[in-house]
């Protein structure tokens, strides 16, 4: 399998040997209609959701196939998804939120927020976790060990480093659970509530969270394996009483629908959750990824075109898979997850994830 665990970038993102190059723009504007090119492209058999829109108009909202196959639930557009590491978007904007405020500076070291760090970790600073470039491990075990914050930045303090801080990218989860519990010191309150406060509520997002929505079971999508298994609810795995444990708190595990994928999408365009500087910053090309010639900006992968700068992100836990994809300058964006990545000898949206991706943009851009 390409991805290592829930939360490393995927196929899009071409740091697995296994994955394919990135896909490319289109040469010319396209005329078909998002639906006709997803009921050309889609498999029969997965689950799922699509949106695409452009400014404040969402230009298609579908779902496909079913959230839950045993109480023949089908997909909407307001169905709830995990959204894995497309996550990490919330907390790098938290961070900049923060920012901001005065609370803190990208540039403090992270002993600043965490304490006494190893002499080996004292340069790292809140620029480099949000950047990959911390030379953390990416991970410290599977996304529903029992962890707490306390002993994840233990163990993560402790883990040797793959490069020196800010020498080399490194996707690591690690480092976005470390920015989360950054983000509660500095708040005085937790990952979730700070999300919900100053960045969801200002959205318009109500569906967007790991427990503060109240959810309706039948809204939230059921996760199927390779041989279309039933792996339940994003919580029906082993969470804290307030969220994911801290293996994957910060770095992925949100639960989101594509309409509310579609606020946040205005949200930031439109200023209401940051100012001008930080989305400058927020979009900005940090750090080259070496294996695929693209960049990390905050939360996000940039790559710069002649039709101007693209970002997006994806995430993928073994069994769903989603991506989000965005053209900052025009206002474009796309996102599709669906609720059973791939099944044995029959089909794999790893296969189909940059076409489908950027041909829904595309269509986003042109329609």
């Amino acid at each position: 399998m390409c991805r290592v665990r829930a939360g490393v970038l995927l196929v899009v993102l071409g740091i697995t040997a296994c994955s394919p190059a990135p896909p490319e723009p289109a040469a010319e504007p396209t005329t078909e209609s998002v639906a006709d090119f997803l009921a050309r492209t889609l498999p029969e058999g997965p689950g799922g959701t699509v949106i695409a829109a452009r400014g404040d108009q969402i230009l298609y909202c579908e779902g496909f196939g079913m959230a839950d196959r045993e109480e023949r639930i089908p997909a909407s557009c307001d169905t709830a998804y995990d959204i894995m590491s497309i996550t990490k978007q919330f907390t790098a904007a938290a961070i900049l939120r923060l920012e901001a405020m005065g609370e803190l500076r990208v540039t403090d070291p992270i002993s600043t927020y965490l304490g006494p760090v190893p002499d080996d970790k004292r340069d790292i600073t809140v620029h480099h976790l949000l950047t990959h470039t911390a030379g953390l491990v990416e991970g410290l075990g599977d996304d529903y060990d029992v962890m707490s914050r306390d002993a994840m930045l233990t163990q993560a303090l402790s883990s040797e480093l793959r490069s020196r801080p800010g020498e080399e990218f490194h996707y690591s989860n690690v480092g976005y659970s470390m920015l989360a519990a950054i983000v509660e010191t500095a708040s005085g309150i937790g990952y979730e509530r700070f999300l919900e406060r100053h960045l969801f509520a200002p959205a318009g997002m109500t569906s967007t969270g790991y427990v503060l929505p109240e959810w309706d079971r039948g809204q939230v999508a059921v996760e199927y394996d390779a041989q279309g298994r039933s792996q339940g609810r994003p919580y029906d795995h082993p969470w804290a009483e307030d969220g994911p444990h801290w293996n994957l708190r910060g770095n992925g595990g949100m639960v989101s629908t594509a309409r509310d994928m579609f606020r946040w999408h205005r949200a930031l365009t439109g200023g209401t959750v940051l100012p001008e500087s930080a989305r400058a910053e927020l979009f900005a090309p940090h750090a080259p990824i070496p294996e695929l010639g693209e960049s990390y900006a905050y939360g996000w992968v940039v790559r710069d075109t002649e039709d101007g700068r693209i970002a997006w992100h994806d995430g993928g836990n073994g069994w769903s898979l989603a991506n989000y994809a965005m053209a900052p300058d025009d206002g474009a964006m796309a996102f599709w997850v669906s609720n059973h990545a791939h099944r044995d000898d029959a089909w794999n949206l790893e296969d189909l994830e940059p076409d489908l991706t950027l041909g829904i943009l595309d269509r986003a851009r042109t329609q």
